[in-house]
């Protein structure tokens, strides 16, 4: 008994030092007294961002991080929407302020636009339907002209199926182009391609909200990538959030919206 007490006792105490921590931290970040940020996503990469399907409401791991975001600046997140191809151009002209829809960190996007420090890092594997048995790898899925993906173009996914799969041809009619990523995912679950390239998170996320639909398989494709928010250049709230987000990396927030929006959400 003295034993489970004395553990009990360490663990809070290490809570209250946790918080301590946490709030000591919270008081240095920039003060943005009230400033409007205006934020922009697709709602369409679930679990980062999607409409609620009770409400229509857009919700999402991003949603939740840039709310808090602004909370701890002492700024208002006025939200957006833009379709992907049109949301980085969007950035680099001023029309928004920070620009999110899991946007890989690129040197080719650099030279467009200025990234906030990475907030997930990410693998890519392939997703397809529950009963899938005519393949197993990248390997097996390129060796049958018959089997088809789909990717929304310009992102990592379709670079990923072009390089990483298939014969690197970017106009490769194995490759179906679908305007959203969610778009995709339901072409899949109705039959019109036979796989999808997704981030382990999202995978576990479909799956689990889907039960019985979908599995992934083979393993990891092609290297890491890191998400990150885009800013147009120079802007002054590249700092800001960013010293937000090591706030929200060290109390364990950004761990707590991955296991909400990636593991126990349930549409």
């Amino acid at each position: 008994m003295k034993r489970g007490i004395a553990l009990a006792l360490t663990l809070a105490a290490a809570l209250i030092a946790l918080g301590a921590a946490a709030g000591a931290q919270a008081t240095k970040l920039p003060d943005l007294k009230g400033r409007t940020i205006v934020a922009v996503t697709e709602n369409a990469f679930f679990p980062l961002n999607f409409a609620d399907p009770k409400t229509g409401k857009g919700i999402g791991w991003e949603y939740d991080a840039v709310n808090e975001i602004g909370k701890r600046l002492n700024a208002k997140i006025s939200w957006k929407l833009s379709s992907w191809d049109t949301m980085i151009q969007a950035i680099r002209d001023g029309q928004f302020d920070v620009g999110m829809d899991g946007i890989s960190i690129t040197d080719e996007r650099k030279a467009q636009v200025d990234f906030s420090d990475p907030y997930m890092i990410v693998l890519q594997y392939m997703l397809v339907r529950a009963d899938e048995k005519r393949f197993t790898d990248p390997k097996s899925f390129a060796a049958d002209p018959k089997l088809l993906i789909g990717a929304q173009a310009g992102t990592t996914n379709f670079y990923s199926a072009v390089y990483d799969v298939l014969d690197g041809d970017e106009k490769n009619p194995r490759i179906k182009i679908f305007e959203t990523f969610g778009a995709s995912v339901q072409a899949l679950q109705a039959g019109d391609v036979d796989m999808v390239l997704m981030d382990a998170g999202s995978s576990k996320g479909f799956i689990g909200a889907n039960p019985g639909k979908y599995k992934t398989v083979g393993d990891q494709i092609g290297g890491s990538d890191s998400y990150g928010f885009i800013f147009k250049k120079g802007s002054d709230l590249e700092a800001p959030i960013n010293a937000a987000l090591a706030a929200m990396k060290a109390d364990g927030t950004l761990g707590k919206l991955t296991m909400k929006w990636y593991v126990e959400y349930k549409p």
